[in-house]
């Protein structure tokens, strides 16, 4: 059963909430993080990517680095820019991105339950991007990006979150990509003990967004305990920085491919090739997918509509999701993309970058781009139940949850 804790947060001082927010740390380049603090000074990107504190030559993975980090929150805290509460409490974090908004829950997951599976998985972790948070983390001892984690909705927890929210924000904002942020605290004792007792009967959490950060974060957590041989349970390091959200507020975007080349082959012969995994029709204007099976096409100047072959469909919560038969189906055996993890050839685009950056590509230069229907939550769930891995570049979650808003002291 789930373990989700109240925590004394940290958290921006009133009125200057809008100032730290940050996006998540690896949405940006060394050099798009630079010019963001540069433009951004008080952005808790500083602190998250504190290389940009440094000249350019400097080892983004070097000591001073982490320590740079440390210090800048530690001060940031000293000079009163953040406030740490002294009664655990649970949060609310809502997001607005244009008609939708979607709450969720600022609380602390188990790195019991993330060992033991109550926490599910969709994603691998990679050693190398994980020793970067792992040092940050274990630095810092906070943790400063959430984890974006996702539950079957309980109306007891709607009721509370309902509740809270008539009355007046911690914060609220409208961040400069036009999201609004809205925050509020749970502090009645009642209120805190129905969610907690809500969460314990829940058997199965999902990871949504963040699976490096949540692995770094146990992995942070495990290093602890192997320093205190003595340790409880109930200490702040066995526990991590998470948001939840319920599954029916959760948006997932589509997340569309670009192929740089069509392998020496001309247009005709590879349209020729289309045609024996999916049923092609020319299609006037943008081709968006309807629906689940349905794709879009963009080559030589001209979108298509596809659609899967019946016969070819099977039935597998990983090989039945549309990504996996656009890569089984056609990338692999008909342009050559064996593994789309290593392949240079393939580039990944979010849909928050609309169909006009598809066009962009192939005309710009690429050969032939595939308009994706959004991967579901509860395709997501069904793969995470069953065990089973996403195949990479499945899920485009919006909006981004921010960092520094809420952040997890580790003592």
């Amino acid at each position: 059963m789930a373990v989700i804790r109240a925590f004394k947060c940290v958290h921006p001082a009133k009125g200057l909430a809008s100032e730290i927010a940050a996006l998540p740390y690896d949405v940006y380049s060394r050099q798009e993080a630079r010019k963001q603090v540069e433009k951004e000074p008080f952005s808790f990107l500083r602190i998250d990517r504190a290389e940009t504190q440094f000249d350019e030559n400097m080892d983004i993975y070097a000591p001073e680095v982490y320590q740079k980090a440390h210090d800048l929150l530690y001060g940031m805290i000293a000079e009163g820019s953040f406030v740490k509460e002294e009664k655990p409490c649970y949060y609310l974090y809502e997001l607005t991105m244009g008609e939708r908004s979607q709450t969720g829950l600022v609380a602390c997951a188990s790195v019991d339950d993330y060992l033991n599976g109550v926490i599910k998985k969709h994603e691998n972790t990679t050693e190398e991007k994980e020793m970067d948070r792992i040092r940050h983390v274990d630095v810092c001892n906070a943790q400063t990006g959430p984890i974006f984690l996702a539950y079957r909705n309980q109306d007891m927890i709607r009721g509370i979150i309902n509740l809270v929210k008539k009355g007046s924000p911690m914060f609220d904002f409208v961040s400069e990509d036009g999201i609004g942020h809205r925050g509020w605290c749970i502090d009645r004792e009642e209120d805190i003990a129905q969610i907690r007792d809500t969460f314990a009967a829940i058997d199965k959490i999902y990871i949504a967004d963040g699976h490096h950060r949540a692995a770094s974060a146990v992995k942070v957590g495990l290093k602890r305990r192997a320093e205190h041989p003595d340790y409880d349970g109930t200490e702040e390091f066995n526990y991590f920085l998470s948001v939840l959200f319920p599954d029916d507020e959760l948006f997932i975007m589509d997340y569309n491919r670009v192929v740089k080349d069509l392998k020496g082959q001309t247009e005709e012969e590879f349209l020729e090739k289309v045609k024996l995994v999916f049923d092609m029709e020319a299609y006037e204007g943008q081709y968006r997918p309807e629906r689940k099976g349905t794709f879009g096409m963009y080559i030589g100047g001209q979108w298509y509509k596809l659609s899967a072959k019946p016969e070819l469909v099977r039935n597998d919560p990983v090989e039945g999701l549309d990504v996996a038969y656009l890569q089984r189906e056609l990338l692999a055996p008909y342009l050559s993309i064996k593994n789309p993890k290593t392949c240079h050839r393939i580039e990944y685009i979010g849909g928050i970058r609309g169909l006009n950056e598809l066009e962009r590509r192939v005309d710009g230069g690429s050969a032939v781009a595939f308009a994706m229907f959004p991967t579901s939550i509860g395709e997501l769930f069904a793969v995470a139940d069953a065990g089973e891995l996403m195949p990479p570049k499945s899920t485009w979650f919006e909006p981004k949850l921010r960092s520094g808003l809420f952040i997890h002291i580790m003592e």
